[in-house]
């Protein structure tokens, strides 16, 4: 049960990525293991994951030509996405949340953004705002499956929610009635494995 856990932790955002848009060159895969805080790549360990500190130099690098623009232009909504999106590839969700927020504010109706953020925000610890951001996107767009599939890991995650899980996930069958196999088998067993786990 554990190891689903997990798994299913690693899966927020992840399982209809493809209306999201592309991850930064500069991503490295969530859950992966990080060295200690200082611990860099050595020529016996090239392949080495680098530390959260070498990630935030690398994202604040590749990110100032757009900060440069947002100085100008501090409303744009597509810089601000760009922004947030080279911080949460790169694990500095803090800085993604304050981005994703600022582009929310300027484009309230833009649920892919929105998913993103409660993304961020629950990877930072706050389950409860996540929640809200999913709740929100699912008010203006009942049937987004991104939205739906992470609101339900979420409640179950962070809430220990089953049946808010359920319900979410439930919801996103029926409104996605040609969702594709793979993806509806995925659902499917999260489902079968929430309810498996009574009481929760």
């Amino acid at each position: 049960m554990a190891a689903a856990c997990l798994l299913v932790g690693l899966m927020i955002g992840y399982l209809f990525r493809g209306s999201a848009g592309p991850a930064s060159p500069i991503s490295a895969p969530l859950g992966a293991t990080m060295p200690a805080s200082g611990e860099a790549a050595t020529s016996e360990s090239p392949h080495a994951m680098p530390t959260l500190e070498q990630m935030k130099h690398m994202a604040d690098k590749q990110a100032q030509p757009l900060l440069e623009k947002l100085k100008t232009d501090p409303n744009n909504a597509e810089l601000l996405i760009q922004t947030a999106k080279i911080y949460q590839a790169t694990h500095q969700f803090g800085e993604a949340v304050s981005y994703f927020e600022k582009a929310v504010a300027v484009d309230p109706k833009n649920v892919v953004t929105r998913t993103a953020l409660a993304s961020c925000l629950y990877y930072s610890g706050d389950a409860d705002g996540a929640i809200r951001q999913l709740e929100r996107a699912t008010k203006d767009e009942p049937g987004n499956a991104n939205a739906l599939f992470n609101l339900g890991v979420i409640r179950w995650q962070g809430k220990k929610d089953g049946r808010g899980a359920l319900a979410a996930w439930r919801q996103l069958l029926q409104a996605n009635p040609r969702l594709a196999a793979d993806k509806k088998s995925q659902v499917e067993k999260l489902i079968a494995e929430v309810s498996s786990a009574r009481p929760y």
